[in-house]
């Protein structure tokens, strides 16, 4: 049952990353397979921010300060997977995207 939920929530992390690159200016994405590996990433970095740091980057419902983890994690994830781009703006409004998401689909995302 573990394993069923952790590819639920990388289904709707990739969904969510597709939504936010149709959605954003600054953000593109190869397809479904890069979105799931980029789910995956981002959710590998905010463990580490979270593990090392105590901040959550979830961008809705943590103020100021996730929400600009967030656009940071985006950016970095943009750096390490192939087939995903990330401007500076579109980390920013990604982030802003990726909230609303967030904040309508119950549950933590990866």
């Amino acid at each position: 049952m573990i394993i069923l939920s952790l590819i639920i929530k990388a289904v709707v992390s990739a969904l969510a990353i597709l939504l936010t690159s149709a959605l954003s200016i600054g953000v593109t994405i190869n397809g479904f397979g890069t979105a799931v590996v980029t789910a995956i990433v981002i959710a590998l970095i905010d463990w580490a921010i979270e593990k090392f740091t105590g901040i959550d980057a979830s961008p809705s419902g943590r103020g100021i300060k996730g929400f600009v983890v967030a656009a940071i994690v985006l950016f970095l994830a943009g750096q390490i997977v192939d087939g995903f781009t990330v401007s500076i703006l579109g980390a920013v409004i990604g982030a802003a995207i990726l909230g609303i998401v967030d904040a309508i689909i119950p549950g933590k995302r990866m």
